[in-house]
């Protein structure tokens, strides 16, 4: 039976309530802080990894901080403090000279209302059908750093909005754009710097622009869909002690910060009574979408969706039998706002269990005994709504020792309009529906994986398919008696290359599926039963080839798309492969900038960046709500374990009384059924 106890606070644990307001008033009382203050973020400073490994190892307390970023929008600075929660002190006060910090919620608010009020802005408005400006949406884009316009100072704090039209408040806000309407917005004065009307493409968009309604009470809805309920009249089989959950061996740390959102800490499998690390730390750390119409309305855009918004500011509160299934065990996540007062989102993170079709089988034709177990996968998972964009990503824990981070997209495409002569079959843009486009796209998650397989002394190597000559000729030769002369006589042979990536520079690597290519982390010296290397695998599923130019301002800014992996040594500074603060800047920082050293791989600490990406060609069937697009790889155990780890799952019938579910369910059990013991 699954239990849910509280225990005492660990070092990687976010902040409560209590501490964010504690380190609000140490930083009041401490400093003298302007009305133009406002708190970006206050968090949970992570403490170093040796501090808590020694926690962990002999219970050496470890101090609990407050890391907070602060923006000063009258003297137009930004700082960084620390707070000791524990002495009740600011240890620590840095101002960050030519940094802009995320743009933060209120900001979004007050760029629309700044927006919406400008003459400028109505009179462009007007100039496509607009009456009741009170109706329309405002988003501020992110700017980036080489595409503001001649004229604007660069080093302001700037968001580049645009602005779309509803008929009602509770109408599809992205049906109708206001499109060639570009507004530069100072957040530190609030004010619009400059206004672009670069024309019209549609006379009149409330009239010439059709409805996009997705609501319920908005559509007419199947009604022959019956319904499906996920039954566990036992409760579910995890065990969580505050924020650690016990499943089927796995043992998992559940974190939260607002830049990332989730993030798994301590994450073992446990193996005939001991718990063996794998990874100690994941995440998804960064993220941005380069767009590739040419369209200057577009051309601009390339959201940084983690290190310029913070998604974990952004994430949904989830609900039962929408966003999840079964027994469900909720975590909230508790922020903070511009004015430094707590922020709580219930029921941010979800835990629930899934089954997942088959989990292995094997029947004996010969005795016509059939052995089959059910996949059963936990989840733990966050929605964070970006804008127009809403994105799902889940943690996959299975019983056989593999791990699936996933994402999933959905919501609305970004769109722009398409005027009467423009060509929408080139390929940068398709039609979503009449006078409205949507552009091509690509997605890029990067993801921060903190390995630790059976310890911190772990080395990298490249698995792929290597063909093998023939040899002296390609006659194909077996006599079933004698070795045959030649590398490959019968043409078939082939054998998977390992080689050690020992380096920084060796480890910046493309998905080959051709080859069949994964990633290999072993344990420098830990071995198995049959005398092979421990290791996990990384194995990628699908994913895509940034197709942006290296001179771009995209690969300028975030250059870990290059690549779909990177590995480098631990350290306790670099956590975010765009740098600590992407927003605005020129770019340089981040996982390029550490790699340059080209450091050694060979029995380090090692983290793995996975990069993961997603074309995004728009139709008309993601209109008016894209259908979600999966996509995800995963780790799995290579000599890591003596045998299958999912070998004593127990068959269904073991689990509940099958036959008496079918009498209950159908009119004619035997009909459907071959076995009890099926």
């Amino acid at each position: 039976m699954a239990t849910e106890t509280k225990e005492k606070h660990h070092p990687y644990d976010p902040l409560t309530a209590d501490e964010i307001e504690h380190a609000r008033d140490v930083l009041d009382a401490e400093r003298e802080l302007g009305e133009g203050i406002r708190y970006v973020q206050i968090e949970r400073k992570q403490p170093q990894k040796a501090a808590v490994k020694a926690y962990e190892k002999n219970g050496t307390d470890v101090e609990r901080e407050a890391f907070v970023i602060l923006r000063d929008s009258e003297e137009k600075t930004t700082y960084e403090a620390v707070v000791s929660l524990d002495d009740a002190e600011l240890t620590s006060w840095e101002e960050k000279p030519n940094v802009q910090p995320s743009i933060t919620l209120a900001e979004f608010d007050e760029c629309e209302r700044v927006v919406k009020n400008n003459d400028e802005w109505q009179a462009a408005a007007a100039k496509r059908g607009v009456e009741n400006f009170d109706l329309a949406i405002v988003d501020p884009w992110s700017v980036g750093h080489h595409l503001v316009p001649e004229g604007i100072d660069p080093d302001r704090r700037l968001a580049h909005a645009m602005s779309w039209i509803r008929t009602s408040e509770t109408d599809n806000g992205y049906a109708r754009p206001l499109d060639g309407i570009h507004a530069f917005v100072d957040l530190d004065e609030m004010v619009v710097v400059e206004l672009i009307d670069r024309g019209t493409k549609v006379d009149n968009v409330l009239t010439d622009l059709e409805d996009a309604k997705y609501r319920e009470e908005d559509r007419d809805l199947r009604d022959d869909l019956k319904p499906y309920n996920v039954d566990q009249p036992e409760g579910p089989s995890w065990e969580i002690d505050g924020r650690k959950i016990e499943w089927q061996n796995w043992h998992i740390r559940v974190g939260w910060n607002q830049r990332e959102g989730l993030v798994l800490y301590n994450i073992g499998y446990e193996d005939d009574g001991d718990v063996r690390p794998i990874i100690h730390r994941a995440s998804a750390a960064e993220m941005n979408v380069p767009y590739g119409e040419k369209d200057p309305n577009h051309n601009w855009k390339n959201a940084i969706d983690i290190g310029e918004y913070n998604i974990g500011r952004l994430a949904n509160s989830l609900t039962e039998g929408c966003d999840c299934l079964g027994h469900m065990h909720y975590f909230d996540a508790v922020m903070n706002d511009a004015d430094g007062e707590v922020r709580v989102l219930p029921n941010v993170i979800c835990v629930h269990e899934e089954d997942y079709g088959t989990l292995w089988k094997h029947t004996n034709w010969r005795t016509e005994n059939s052995e089959v177990r059910r996949n059963r996968r936990l989840v733990i998972s966050f929605v964070a709504t970006v804008g127009n964009y809403d994105y799902e990503f889940n943690w996959y824990f299975y019983q056989d020792g593999s791990v699936e981070p996933q994402v999933r997209l959905t919501g609305i495409d970004s769109n722009g309009l398409v005027g009467p002569d423009e060509d929408v079959t080139s390929g940068y843009a398709e039609l979503l529906a009449p006078n409205v486009k949507g552009m091509l796209h690509q997605h890029f998650f990067s993801f921060r994986l903190d390995m630790e397989v059976d310890g911190s002394d772990n080395v990298l190597y490249r698995r792929q398919n290597q063909p093998v000559p023939n040899g002296p000729n390609t006659e194909i030769r077996w006599d079933g008696k004698e070795d045959v002369d030649g590398l490959n006589p019968t043409g078939a042979s082939f054998y998977a290359d390992k080689t050690q990536l020992e380096s920084e520079s060796e480890a910046k690597e493309l998905i080959d599926p051709l080859k069949g290519r994964y990633w290999q982390v072993e344990h420098a010296e830990k071995t198995n039963h049959v005398d092979r290397p421990v290791a996990y695998k990384l194995a990628p599923g699908s994913n895509v080839e940034a197709a942006v130019q290296d001179h771009s301002s995209i690969m300028e800014r975030t250059g870990y798309i290059k690549y779909h992996l990177w590995a480098t040594p631990y350290r306790d500074d670099e956590r975010y492969p765009a740098g600590e603060y992407p927003n605005q800047t020129p770019g340089g920082d981040g996982l390029p900038k550490w790699t340059a050293n080209d450091r050694s791989l060979d029995g380090e600490d090692l983290v793995l960046w996975y990069t993961l990406g997603v074309n995004h060609v728009t139709r008309p069937e993601d209109w008016p709500i894209l259908p979600v697009h999966i996509a995800s790889f995963k780790l799995e155990p290579v000599n890591f374990f003596e045998e299958n780890p999912a070998i004593d799952v127990p068959p269904e019938h073991a689990i509940k009384d099958i036959h008496a579910r079918r009498e209950e369910k159908y009119d004619d059990p035997d009909a459907v059924a071959g076995s009890d013991d099926d």
